[in-house]
């Protein structure tokens, strides 16, 4: 191992007020859903121009579980998702009884191939889900322009898009119904956690019943039970997290962006990895996923991967193709079906980046990876 401090791919920042206001929660004895996730909501519809409907989830799974259920998405219907993306995405459409259909991605942006969207479309199809993957957005002009024309829901995966900016708006602030991740390794964390945005108050009051048994409380204490709904309700612990993070995620935002051009111009001749697409300014960088050319140097991704690791450098992989999962092969999917996702799913490692990182970090995993690539056995 390296004797430099240990790089990993990813480490969450939280400063002492709000590891402070944790405990000032804890001993205020009202831990659960309460006055801090009332709180929390009111910044994340501020953050988002004030004029969205934000709701909190105990996590962003449960979140798009209950946006399609919300939706309408039900037994016989479907759903047109990306190949590359967190098995989620797939599998909360799954749970409320619809087909997942899934179409390729650009091998660069990552981003679900609207050609193939278009042509994936049947009298079934009832929505789309767009996913801003490495918190780079989708082309949200073609998504909506095809859910328009064929009557669809949109259900943005906003997951790691917390900040993003597409044409000039943040993600969440317009659109159909946006869901947000606050995992430990999101840009804004509330250790585990989600949110969804809507244009309507209406839509937002059903979002509340659903994350929390179905129930409707009445003003004299008593309570209606409209529909079988789980469970999804956030905490104020977690919530106080948000609310401190919430105050440092434009800042964190700009400390991404800048590592990741780092990145862009020791990496630029692309001779040690293929790069992801630069986007634009908007791109929040949740995270950097290069392919690295390991086979060019007869490698194997383990191989480099365990050769950075003697280097005190972690690297994750980050994700393989739905394709490649067994549930999704017994749906009939099979290998080769979509290329560009099977390719990123195989080869692409992820680069440290978080805001506490170093420019001379990024120099630091750049040479290592030119001398891991290139060292004999």
């Amino acid at each position: 191992m390296n004797d430099k401090a240990y790089l990993p791919f990813t480490r969450p920042t939280l400063d002492e007020e709000t590891i402070q206001g944790v405990a000032d929660v804890l001993r205020s004895g009202w831990i659960t859903s309460g006055p801090m996730v009332e709180q929390f909501e009111k910044g994340l519809s501020e953050y988002l121009g004030g004029k969205r409907f934000l709701r909190t989830y105990l996590h962003a799974t449960g979140a798009m579980e209950e946006a399609l259920v919300m939706a309408g998405i039900g037994a016989g219907d479907e759903v047109i998702v990306p190949a590359m993306t967190f098995a989620a995405t797939a599998n909360v459409v799954v749970r409320v009884g619809a087909k997942p259909v899934l179409v390729d991605v650009d091998l660069r942006s990552r981003a679900m191939l609207m050609d193939q969207a278009a042509a994936a479309v049947t009298p079934r199809t009832r929505a789309i889900m767009p996913v801003h993957l490495n918190g780079m957005a989708a082309d949200l002009d073609a998504v909506y322009a095809l859910a328009k024309k064929h009557k669809l829901r949109v259900i943005e995966d906003a997951a790691q898009a917390i900040g993003t900016e597409y044409r000039g708006r943040r993600i969440g602030s317009f659109g159909d119904i946006v869901v947000f991740s606050f995992h430990a390794n999101k840009n804004l964390t509330t250790i585990e956690g989600g949110a969804v945005s809507v244009a309507t108050a209406e839509e937002a009051k059903r979002l509340e019943i659903l994350r929390f048994h179905g129930i409707t409380k009445h003003p004299d204490g008593t309570m209606d039970v409209s529909e079988a709904a789980s469970k999804h309700n956030m905490t104020d612990v977690a919530a106080r997290v948000g609310i401190g993070q919430l105050k440092h995620l434009d800042g964190f935002n700009r400390k991404r962006r800048e590592l990741a051009y780092r990145y862009f111009e020791l990496l630029a001749d692309e001779s040690l990895a293929l790069l992801p697409a630069k986007g634009d300014a908007g791109h929040s960088w949740h995270m950097f996923t290069p392919l690295p050319l390991y086979m060019k140097y007869g490698l194997d991704r383990n191989t480099l991967k365990q050769r950075m690791h003697a280097q005190g450098i972690g690297l994750g992989i980050h994700y393989q193709a739905l394709n490649q999962f067994s549930f999704y092969k017994k749906m009939g999917y099979k290998e080769g079906q979509f290329p560009n996702a099977e390719r990123i799913g195989s080869e692409t490692l992820t680069f440290p980046l978080f805001p506490t990182m170093q420019l001379s970090d990024v120099d630091r995993v750049c040479t290592a990876l030119k001398h891991c690539l290139t060292q004999k056995a």
